[in-house]
């Protein structure tokens, strides 16, 4: 089946399915850090999902750049600054999920997990796909 997608298809398959794979990686590290931190230790959310954000772009670049997109576009200085500048989305939208779950909606800490498990990464998979290793 996969041999009758056309090259590019099968790269795009390919890079989903490595994103997928490091990027499960990299959001449960950084899912993990924010539990201990925020759930945990009971420390303020936003500081656990800073502390998360800090572990997940470091372990993020070396991976998505060695392995997720290995072989596609160029690796300049500038692709460093750009998975910075994905990663502060990144960071952002976790930090409106915290803001929003556990502010005007009343729920736990726990429950910013949801949403950064599921919209975070796709919208970063986009960015990096087609922005920062494109």
């Amino acid at each position: 089946m996969l041999s009758t997608l056309d090259p590019e298809r099968r790269q795009l398959l390919g890079q989903l399915v490595r994103f997928l794979i490091s990027g499960a990686l990299v959001t449960a590290l950084g899912v993990g850090v924010y539990a201990i931190v925020a759930v945990g230790l009971r420390w303020h959310p936003q500081l656990g999902n800073l502390l998360a954000y800090l572990v997940a772009m470091a372990t993020g670049y070396v991976m998505h750049s060695r392995w997720s997109f290995r072989g596609h576009g160029r690796r300049t200085p500038g692709t460093a600054v750009k998975f910075v500048g994905v990663s502060l989305v990144s960071l952002a939208l976790n930090a409106l999920w915290v803001a929003l779950i556990t502010g005007p909606m009343g729920l736990g800490p726990a429950w910013p997990i949801v949403p950064m498990l599921f919209v975070t990464p796709a919208v970063t998979f986009v960015l990096n796909r087609y922005w920062v290793f494109g």
